[in-house]
């Protein structure tokens, strides 16, 4: 009978993990009773060490990914969706508002100023590059307002914001990067609404209770407890319940949720060829989306390490889910629970993290475990190991929220990609309920529980997303994409060349998505030729 799988997390926290983890029969690390190694999961909410990652064992896996700091950080963000904009045209990375990262940027900053200054407006937010929720943010208009003692980003304001009841809100979209090599993006169907606990009003900035979002002010304001219209009391819905609201409204609905869906592939793109690549991590990002009046989506910020804290019913109901269906998605197996296998066997130490690129995994050479504290357990388990059978690498991929000092004082921008190289051996995986075929390659599920596969969406992603990304062939897909669902239309010579491409496949299934947002998500080229035949 297979170990229990047992979790390690750092600084006792999050109490939710924990929860989820025993519930579903995991046990937790104690460094009094067991191995350093012999654990199977290890959860922080910073970022791991360089080292950590390099002694990661097969049957091991971290909730954070190495070296993503590119978008998890304001600063480095800004400079990454700049560098984008600059590569593949300003109309594609339109999303994020125009940014200054001061005192840098100050001349440059400057000269937007003085240029609009004559219009009513703009507005700018000012908010430090390394701090969350809602620390040292402020709304300023006039420059002379302008004050800072740290490194800031100044960005254009959004000041026609979507209203509920008079009061702004944003969306937290929690995403999934279960891999960076090949690149695979599940978003989670719950999600958070946060609404200000003031109604909005633009003759007073300094009202952080009516221009900010954050729960961690808002719980705190006065009219929190407040009946507020149809936000209700608090300061949270769940996203559920803003679907409810969106049926309401004569919107392409089906268009926006694709819109945010495109926002964080974009997102990811950015630093996705630079992060090195690590088979047995995982990471949880928080985009925060805000709609504007004209129902255009925009990128606020990327959070690491999303909040976990259990403030309101509607984080019981959204972020319990999501921790469960986040520890299914990273498809733990029996093999996982096989660690005593590698102590009697110490060839089996093998790390498997890659500094050297990103498109491919190699294991470096086998080091041997310190001698064990638990002899005898180990001993008795060994007649019970097959000595043949080798451990195997696990799939799973992600990355982080708060970076090391050297990846912050380092470069961070992923201007160029790592180059690939390859290593004299290749990991052995373990098996994983995936379809194979498209000529050999795995495809993800398309659904986990609440977690939906959002990338890649079709074959020509896949394929684009194998070995050195092809971000130019993926940015044409996700134009088409978004283009048949805004006009509700597919050409009828692509359709035909795609189906003549499956014929002439051997063995081939079709490779299904589904279309992340609605309340029941729709396969996507179900969706698609049904509009098709409506138009006809």
């Amino acid at each position: 009978m297979a170990a229990s799988l047992v979790f390690r997390l750092h600084d006792r926290g999050p109490e939710l993990v924990r929860e989820v983890l025993l519930e579903r029969g995991w046990e937790e690390y104690d460094e009094g009773e067991r191995e350093e190694e012999d654990w199977n999961l290890y959860w922080r909410g910073s970022a791991f060490r360089t080292s950590e990652y390099h002694n990661l064992l097969p049957w091991q896996r971290l909730n954070h990914h190495p070296k993503t700091i590119g978008i998890t950080r304001k600063d480095c963000l800004a400079r990454n969706l700049r560098r984008m904009k600059a590569a593949l045209g300003s109309s594609l990375y339109d999303f994020s508002p125009t940014v200054f990262i001061l005192p840098n940027d100050y001349t440059r900053f400057l000269a937007e100023y003085n240029k609009l200054r004559l219009v009513r407006g703009p507005y700018w937010i000012c908010k430090p590059v390394d701090l969350s929720r809602g620390r040292g943010i402020f709304i300023f208009e006039d420059i002379r307002d302008l004050a800072y003692d740290c490194s800031v980003i100044v960005q254009r304001y959004i000041s026609n914001p979507l209203l509920i009841s008079g009061y702004k809100f944003d969306l937290r979209i929690y995403v999934c990067v279960k891999s960076f090599h090949p690149l695979t993006v599940y978003i989670h169907q719950e999600g958070l609404v946060r609404f200000s606990t003031e109604k909005y009003n633009l003759s007073s900035l300094h009202n952080l209770y009516a221009h900010l979002t954050n729960t961690s002010i808002n719980k705190f304001g006065p009219f929190y407890r407040t009946d507020k219209g149809k936000v209700g009391q608090g300061c949270k819905w769940t996203m559920s319940k803003f679907r409810h609201f969106l049926h309401s409204l004569d919107i392409n609905e089906l268009l926006l949720w694709q819109r945010i869906s495109n926002i964080v592939t974009l997102t990811l793109l950015t630093i996705a060829p630079s992060v090195p690549s690590c088979p047995n991590c995982v990471e949880l990002f928080g985009f925060d989306i805000l709609i504007d009046a004209k129902f255009k989506p925009w990128l606020l910020e990327v959070n690491y390490s999303p909040a976990l804290t259990l403030d309101c019913q509607a984080d019981i109901t959204v972020k319990k889910g999501l921790i469960g269906d986040l520890i299914d998605l990273m498809n733990y197996t029996a093999i996982d629970g096989l660690r005593e296998r590698a102590y009697q066997k110490h060839r089996y130490k093998q790390p498997c993290f890659n500094t050297n690129h990103a498109s491919h995994i190699s294991i470096p050479v086998i080091s041997q475990l310190k001698e064990p504290k638990l002899q005898r357990k180990r001993r008795a388990l060994a007649s019970n190991l097959t000595h043949n059978r080798s451990l195997h690498v696990s799939e799973v991929t992600n990355h982080d929220n708060t970076e090391t000092e050297a990846e912050i004082s380092g470069e961070a921008d992923a201007s160029s990609s790592i180059p690939d190289t390859h290593g004299s051996q290749r990991p052995v995986r373990i098996p994983v309920e995936e379809n194979t075929a498209l000529n050999g390659q795995h495809i993800p599920p398309l659904r986990v529980g609440d977690f939906i596969r959002t990338f890649p969406f079709n074959r020509a992603t896949l394929k684009a997303s194998q070995h050195k990304l092809d971000v130019t062939a993926i940015i044409q897909e996700l134009h088409k994409l978004t283009g048949q669902l805004a006009l509700g239309r597919l050409d009828k010579t692509k359709r035909r060349r795609e189906e003549e491409v499956k014929k002439n496949t051997e063995g081939e299934d079709d490779f299904d998505s589904l279309l992340w947002g609605p309340k029941d998500p729709p396969l996507l080229i179900e969706l698609i030729e049904n509009r098709q035949k409506i138009k006809e």
